[in-house]
This record gives structure tokens, sequence and C-alpha cells, in this order.
């Protein structure tokens, strides 16, 4: 298989649902570092592909059916899990973190965070690495931009976020 060939068959196997580099190295029977690379060079040609903690996805949040809203909220580090299990126990899913950071200007970094056990798993990822959330960077301010179903999701939403002390209003 040349690596153009390689790199369509990549392409071919993403999806909305993401899938690890080192999985798809099992599968193709290459390196880890030689997928990186595909996904830089699909990347450059234009291809739509978004790295989430869980892996590469085709990123099509245009397309995803619902409704796109950005909340901001502020929490401690301890507050993550409550945040993103009342997001998504309400119908919705995390699509990114954005943070405001006075020198490097807007972070973001695609979640793509739509149960509790996705969730869990972005958490064991996050703990395991020993890394800072973003929102350290600004205090516990950060933004999620949420999809959600209908507006009665995204309601329910801010009033359960709001009650928790979690929501920031402007």
């Amino acid at each position: 298989m040349t690596g153009n060939e390689r790199r369509q068959a990549v392409l071919e196997s993403l999806s909305s649902r993401a899938i690890s580099a080192s999985a798809l190295a099992g599968k193709f029977a290459v390196s880890r570092q030689i997928i990186v690379s595909d996904i830089a060079l699909l990347r450059a040609a234009g291809h739509p592909v978004t790295s989430t903690p869980r892996g590469y996805v085709l990123s099509a949040k245009e397309a995803q059916i619902g409704i796109h809203k950005v909340i901001m909220c502020r929490h401690l580090n301890e507050g993550i899990e409550d945040e993103l299990y009342t997001i998504v126990d309400n119908g919705a899913t995390v699509l990114d973190v954005i943070v405001e950071h006075s020198v490097y200007g807007q972070i973001q970094i695609d979640l793509d965070i739509s149960s509790r056990y996705e969730c869990d798993e972005f958490l064991k990822k996050l703990r395991a690495s020993f890394a800072a959330p973003l929102a350290g960077l600004t205090g516990g301010v950060h933004f999620h931009t949420i999809l959600c179903p209908d507006e009665q999701c995204y309601e329910r939403i801010l009033e359960a976020l709001r009650k928790k002390g979690i929501l920031v209003e402007s």
C-alpha cells in the first residue's frame, strides 16, 4: 500500500466517532508517528480532520443536527466532572472548550463528549497525564460550544448549571 493509498484509507476510516492514532496504526500496520504524519498531510490537503482527547474525527460541527450554543462557565478543577455530567445528562454534546488567554489569545480544544462514559474517559486521560485543565489558565473561566437537539435541552442545561453555580451570565 502506498502512502497515498494509506492516507485515503485512513480518511475513509474516520467518522464522527473518534479513533486513536494507535488504533489506526494497528489497522494499517504502521507506526503511530506515520499516522500522525498522515493526518497532518490530510489536513494540509484540506480535509477537516480534528484531534480530540479520544482520537481523530472528521470535523463536521456545522453539519451536526441541532442547536450550537456557547456557554460561559467557571469552576475549580474539581468541578469538571459535575459540569460535563450536567451537560450530557441533559441531552447535549460538549463539542469543545475555549479559554481567552491574555497572551496567547483564544485557545480552543475539541472534546466531542456526549455521554458519561466519554466524560469518564476524558477525565482518566486528563488525570493520568498530570496536565492542568485549560480553565486553570484563566482562573476557572472558560467557554464550551454545546450541541443541543432543541431549545428545551439548552434551557435545561442553563438552569442546571445556574443552580450549581457553574454558569457565568453576562
